[in-house]
């Protein structure tokens, strides 16, 4: 007879990986299946558009990832991670080549946004200044109520939600009395896809906002690919096997297990577990078009504080952003003027292009399974607030919604968030339930984005299901 494994996880992103470790690390036998040839899923490095010029296809700027409790908890250093800082993790411009900015420091945050607001942003940001820990442990943890642990700082995680409960169209608005201050707030809550109108969108933003004053938002040297990687060396060497080039595509393909944990859309799920119609109602989210570039040298910003920042969000204005953003995620079109998050890894990663060269990507939110070209679109915006910035492209790789859903299957319609984040879904994933990393099989439970707390390289959403699994498993023992 076949032995049985502990756990077999599918699909190796940050959330799979994570899972995996977290089951391994406590004595379980755990084996991993992967269907693309590398390990990473929304954690890749590739060379998209010429040689010697490393992207990342997806994510690669890491606020939450390098003060993720699960990562911290792990000797990933150990295995290849190397977070590495630009000077200034975010810059906001403006049309008269200004900025606002996002700073390790409070106060520089604080200047940028004038002298009638930078009072404002200081009571935003200081009864949580200090606490990212504590606050980390239970804002990302919050899955872990799902699991019988509870809050360890209740008053603190309470004092933040009613901070964040009112939406950003209007918290911005009354906290601030010009511009500055309420398009950085916006360009920071549209990292999620959905209205700025939605309760607790507030939320997110202020997390990267004070992920910047506590950890930074720092890339990886190499690429997100060394996350992928690291995590991958530390399963290897707590005994853990990973098969890649292995696609699932029915239960019985795997070997016997006592669970089955899937870094996979819900859908997905359903379809190779037999569950049938038990995701049915899950709702996808809007998508995005995003644009990898080859340049010949730096962007061209005119603002002095984008030219060192290794993010650049291109809005400009609280208004501009909340009608983009309506745009795609409501009225199902292509904004004329998309907010623009921008990544320079570049600037502070000499491994990243040869040398004097840069790689730089933009993205814009478009609507789900949208199949037009908004290359034009995206380059206007960026030829507002860097002149002359097509003539520095050598080469650009372009992915809509249909190539970003072929390039990773968790991207249904080209939702990079594996779940809509309009309304409630942004706290109640996949579906309202006690546990929701468990399904209806018994032994089958689902770590991805899909799950609490939700999208983002911190492999909190893995390390919440493994805590499911393993409870389940001790029990059995």
């Amino acid at each position: 007879m076949p032995s049985i494994r502990d756990a077999v996880v599918v699909g190796a992103g940050p959330n799979g990986l994570t899972a995996a470790v977290e089951l391994a690390r406590r004595g379980f036998e755990v084996e991993l299946f992967e269907a693309m040839d590398t390990v990473g899923g929304g954690a890749r490095t590739e060379e998209l558009t010429l040689p010697g010029f490393r992207h990342d296809p997806c994510s690669a700027v890491h606020p939450t990832g390098a003060g993720s409790p699960a990562f911290r908890a792990m000797p990933l250093a150990e295995h290849g991670l190397e977070w590495i800082h630009p000077e200034l993790p975010l810059a906001h411009p403006f049309p008269d080549g200004t900025s606002a900015v996002l700073s390790h420091s409070v106060g520089e945050t604080a200047a940028s946004l004038g002298p009638r607001d930078a009072g404002a942003y200081r009571r935003l940001v200081a009864p949580f200044l200090g606490r990212w820990d504590e606050l980390a442990a239970d804002f990302l943890g919050y899955g872990s109520a799902f699991n019988g642990r509870f809050p360890h700082h209740p008053l603190l995680l309470a004092r933040f939600g009613l901070t964040t409960l009112p939406p950003v169209t209007w918290a911005a608005k009354a906290r601030f009395r010009d511009a500055k201050g309420p398009a950085l707030l916006a360009g920071l809550a549209g990292h999620v896809i959905a209205p700025l109108n939605n309760p607790f969108i507030a939320a997110p933003a202020l997390v990267f906002a004070l992920a910047a004053h506590a950890n930074g938002w720092p890339v990886p040297r190499g690429g997100s690919q060394a996350i992928s990687d690291a995590l991958a060396g530390y399963l290897r060497a707590l005994g853990g096997t990973i098969h890649t080039g292995t696609e699932v595509k029915r239960l019985d393909e795997l070997p016997p297990a006592r669970a089955y944990v899937f870094d996979t859309s819900p859908t997905a799920l359903a379809r190779i577990a037999g569950l049938g119609s038990a995701y049915d109602g899950f709702r996808y989210g809007a998508s995005l078009f995003k644009i990898d570039y080859a340049l010949d040298g730096p962007v061209p910003w005119t603002s002095p504080e984008a030219r060192r920042a290794g993010t650049v969000h291109v809005g400009p204005t609280l208004e501009d952003i909340d009608t983009a953003m309506r745009d795609a995620v409501v009225r199902g079109r292509a904004p004329e003027k998309p907010l623009l998050i921008t990544s320079q890894p570049s600037l502070v990663d000499p491994t990243r292009a040869p040398e004097g060269k840069h790689v730089f990507w933009a993205y814009g939110h478009l609507p789900a399974r949208w199949e037009g070209d908004a290359t034009e679109a995206v380059e206007r915006q960026l030829e507002r607030f860097a002149p002359g910035f097509r003539d520095r492209v050598l080469a650009r790789a372009t992915a809509g919604p249909p190539q970003l859903a072929e390039r990773n299957a968790n991207y249904v319609g080209g939702d990079i968030a594996c779940g809509s984040a309009a309304g409630l879904h942004l706290l109640i994933r996949p579906k309202l339930k006690r546990v929701p990393y468990t399904t209806a099989h018994p032994a089958v439970f689902l770590c991805s984005s899909a799950t609490p707390p939700g999208p983002g390289v911190h492999g909190m959403a893995g390390h919440h299901a493994a805590r499911a699994v393993w409870r389940r498993l001790r029990a059995a023992r």
